[in-house]
């Protein structure tokens, strides 16, 4: 017999049954809120049991917390099916070739409201009838590497990837994205632009803030841009892939090492920190480079693949008050590489500085960055600068921290010398550390005030 409160219990099963009203049903429920029209949908088994959920008109699911319901009323029904539709990929022979490999991430998307989890369309065929204008960029196919949400990438995939990335470059192919949880989405760019050096083709990771169910999905785009990236830019590098604006008109590609998730939940919630994006891209207009200077798309299949991570690395952020237990735990624990995101110009408090001194003598390498993101490590200014560099940590410039991290653990992943890690570490490899940041790299203005709300209302009517 068919389930018709699919994943309702307890207290909202009973207020469904009361009013005759099924999953799946459109209803008009009154409320002491007013009334909303819907369909009601399933409810994920784990999820409460208090409210109803609907699809609104505008494609928006909403809860309706059952104390506030006075009435409701069935005045349709129609099961819907969330699933994409399956069609062969063509092939054009005019069109380069491009290489999907998929981490996890939740480009193209349909929602398990079984569970409540969203489930990937990762196939050519199901990529093809979710976004079927990929067929007019690029011939496009598939490979999943991984199913893990992005928290869960870490060393093992950095170096599969990059080992998967250098053979597609053997075998010819034009260009390779790949699909990524956007959490991490910046550490694996990072670590994808150590171990893959020299690149003749676009490496572009790209992700989706919101499902491809929900009407304000950046999924569809963001891919678009990224196939065409991948197919037709002549950046060769590893890019990140995401929403320019908050509208829709274009895209903004960043470079693997200089990039940072800045906001939760915005679809431009991707930034180029301390300098410029590498460049925009929109089908419109193609890409736009920003920058000047870039690797360029090759016709060799030689590049650099240098799979090394040394796990063993950690990253401390510190805080007023911290204690010296933080350091001697790590060092206790086997860490060989410590990155400290300190305040200023890179300071800690004199409490550490014990731990700091026994962290050195038993050969943990260690980098300060710092936690203002923009800006450079200067110890030499201060005191507590200078202190701290006597006690063997090594100012990282203007890398981020996260950058600085994954550096660290690659570098270690070659060599534990500490002549020969500070070298390759300071030595930048693609701009994680730049000779100076421009004026306009660093734009964080504030709402309210009179010349930016000026300028805000004259792209945001």
């Amino acid at each position: 017999m068919e389930d018709i409160f699919q994943g309702y219990k307890g207290r909202a099963l009973e207020v469904l049954k009361k009013f005759n009203v099924r999953v799946w049903g459109k209803a008009i429920i009154e409320t002491t809120r007013g009334e909303f029209q819907g369909t009601v949908l399933p409810r994920a088994e784990n999820d409460d049991d208090t409210h109803i959920v609907l699809k609104i008109a505008t494609g928006y699911n909403i809860g309706i917390d059952i104390f506030t319901i006075k009435a409701m009323k069935e005045v349709g029904y129609y099961k819907a099916t969330y699933k994409i539709p399956e069609k062969e990929f063509p092939y054009t022979p005019n069109l380069p070739k491009v290489k999907l490999l998929g981490t996890g991430g939740t480009i193209a998307s349909r929602l398990d409201y079984r569970t409540g989890a969203v489930i990937p369309a990762f196939s050519p065929g199901e990529l093809y009838g979710a976004v079927p204008e990929l067929a007019d960029i690029c011939n496009l196919s598939t490979e999943k590497l991984f199913a893990v949400f992005s928290e869960n990438m870490g060393p093992e995939q950095y170096k599969a990837l990059a080992i998967a990335i250098g053979k597609e470059i053997e075998n010819g192919i034009d260009g390779i994205i790949i699909g990524h949880g956007t959490d991490t989405l910046s550490h694996t760019a990072a670590a994808l632009t150590f171990m893959v050096q020299n690149s003749p083709i676009p490496i572009v990771l790209v992700g989706s803030q919101r499902s491809s169910d929900r009407p304000s999905s950046d999924a569809a785009l963001n891919l678009m841009h990224a196939a065409y990236t991948a197919g037709h830019s002549d950046i060769a590098e590893v890019m990140v892939c995401m929403f320019g604006p908050t509208s829709d008109e274009y895209g903004f590609l960043h470079r693997g090492t200089r990039v940072r998730k800045m906001h939760s939940s915005y679809r431009s919630t991707f930034r180029t920190i301390g300098d410029t994006p590498l460049a925009t891209v929109s089908l419109k207009d193609g890409v736009k480079p920003i920058k000047d200077t870039y690797n360029h798309r090759r016709k060799d299949r030689k590049a650099k693949i240098l799979p090394y991570f040394e796990e063993k690395v950690s990253i401390v952020y510190y805080y007023p008050n911290m204690k010296p237990d933080i350091i001697d735990s790590l060092v206790d624990n086997g860490y060989r590489g410590i990155i400290i995101a300190g305040t200023g110009l890179g300071h800690v408090n004199k409490p550490l500085y014990p731990a700091i001194e026994r962290a050195k003598k038993k050969g943990v390498h260690m980098f300060m960055t710092v936690q203002t993101l923009w800006g450079y490590a200067h110890m030499y200014v201060y005191d507590t600068g200078r202190d701290l560099m006597a006690k063997g940590i090594i100012p990282a410039e203007n890398m981020l921290p996260e950058t600085a991290y994954i550096k660290l653990g690659w570098v270690l992943g070659q060599t534990d010398d500490p002549e020969e890690v500070k070298r390759l570490m300071l030595t930048p490899i693609n701009d994680e550390i730049t000779p100076r940041e421009p004026y306009n790299g660093y734009l964080i203005y504030q709402g309210g005030v009179p010349e930016v709300e000026e300028f805000i209302r004259t792209f945001r009517k």
